[in-house]
């Protein structure tokens, strides 16, 4: 049996299944620091690490020892200034006249945390664990222009990387069985017919004879040796093809209202929810296009800088967004070759009856092209009239129209794993 050791250093020499392992099992708290680390962080550093604590007693863990065993006879010595139920002061001074920084007190007692640093990758898995663009499908397209190699058999071509170890040596086996049969049979009539001649009496033994067939033995004993243990010829390669393959192709457009009525923190909120958005789709999806639209009395589709940073405003005309989308939808994305996702972010303020028209353009138009649309009102006032028509739409498409209110910071990233948490198959 061989056994094959991998000695390759992990990253910064630290074992990474150790940490893995590690992380796993303090998952709760990792979770709830993350959650924190979210709500408190700016946009700007919002994919950076994050030092996480875990308290000392949570990763305690318990040890089995082996017993003295038997009986035992112990003496305990006195002494001459304790008896039973006397106070022993502490070292160092009594009421905390010693040297030491901070306060000190008679009362109380606890242990460090445990502090660790978790990298970005680590921090962004925990921050969209159990995450997931809703009701994904595969949109089978008329000239499929994506591929995937899939395993069509073995080859006798191929590149080293694809070596089928178990098919070559199994070949290498045959070819040597093959091979040695015919030379085994002759040595083995060789080497009985020299014990032959060996055993007859001196008088007749053939001495020509003898060393004619020790030689033979020997020539065919260095033929055995020559027959090589794996050739060229005995090499399989696992044989790839390309399969077209159906595409997942999803396009997400994030509209995000600038009117005069979004006061800057009501900004800050939005751009925070799709900072999340982008990175969940950036680190999850490879296919995932954004489109990023910005409106107040009119819409237009800007690109990532724009959309973040940009400080025009103006009134409010929330159809502006929709019918922009409905257009792009219409000229770039087939609802039958892509997956259509809407993000809206709003403080539900529109001018007069414009918040039925959008009710109409969703549920005509819209809707039944979309895979999924979330509505977030950023207010901390009651609902107005948009959320209001908005509702009529979550009744016609349940599984497939989300809103949420968002009130202050906290409840970003709370709402955000609500909207887009994995659900269970139907």
């Amino acid at each position: 049996m061989t056994y094959f050791i991998d000695r390759r250093a992990n990253a910064k020499h630290k074992s990474a299944v150790n940490r893995q392992r590690f992380l796993d099992r303090y998952r709760t708290h990792i979770k709830r620091s993350v959650e924190e680390a979210v709500n408190r962080r700016s946009i700007t550093d919002m994919e950076r690490g994050e030092k996480v604590s875990i308290p000392a007693r949570d990763i305690s863990e318990p040890v089995f020892q082996h017993g003295p065993g038997g009986e035992r006879t112990i003496v305990a010595p006195g002494n001459k200034e304790f008896v039973e139920g006397d106070r022993l002061r502490r070292p160092g001074g009594g009421g905390g006249g010693g040297a030491g920084e901070g306060s000190a007190s008679n009362q109380g007692e606890g242990m460090d945390e445990f502090a660790f640093s978790l990298t970005r990758e680590e921090f962004l898995d925990f921050v969209f664990d159990g995450l997931e663009l809703p009701h994904l499908e595969r949109k089978q397209l008329k000239d499929l222009d994506e591929v995937r190699p899939v395993r069509a058999g073995i080859s006798r071509d191929g590149v080293p990387a694809r070596i089928n170890i178990v098919r070559s040596m199994r070949e290498a086996h045959a070819r040597r069985i093959a091979m040695r049969a015919p030379i085994r049979r002759a040595l083995r009539e060789a080497q009985e017919a020299l014990d032959a001649e060996e055993r007859k009496d001196a008088v007749l033994r053939n001495p020509t004879r003898i060393a004619e067939l020790k030689a033979e033995i020997e020539r065919l004993e260095k033929r055995l040796e020559a027959v090589p243990f794996i050739d060229t010829y005995d090499l399989r390669y696992n044989n790839l093809t390309n399969q077209p393959q159906p595409s997942n192709k999803a396009v997400m457009f994030c509209i995000m209202d600038v009117s005069g009525s979004m006061t800057q923190a009501h900004k800050d909120i939005a751009k925070r929810f799709f900072l999340l958005l982008y990175l969940f789709l950036e680190r999850n999806y490879e296919k995932v296009e954004l489109v990023f639209v910005r409106h107040h009395t009119a819409a237009k589709e800007v690109d990532e800088e724009e959309f973040f940073y940009s400080r025009e405003t103006g009134g409010t005309i929330v159809s502006s967004a929709l019918t922009l989308v409905d257009e792009i939808i219409a000229d770039r994305y087939p609802a039958g070759q892509w997956n259509l996702y809407v993000a809206q972010a709003s403080d539900g303020d529109n001018w007069d009856d414009d918040s039925t028209t959008c009710r109409d353009l969703l549920l005509k138009s819209l809707m039944p092209r979309l895979q999924y649309f979330t509505y977030v009102e950023i207010t901390p006032h009651a609902h107005q009239a948009l959320w209001e028509e908005y509702e009529t739409v979550a009744a016609r498409f349940p599984s497939r129209f989300a809103m949420r209110q968002i009130v202050e910071g906290n409840d970003i990233y709370p709402v955000f794993r609500e909207l887009f948490r994995r659900r269970e198959e139907a």
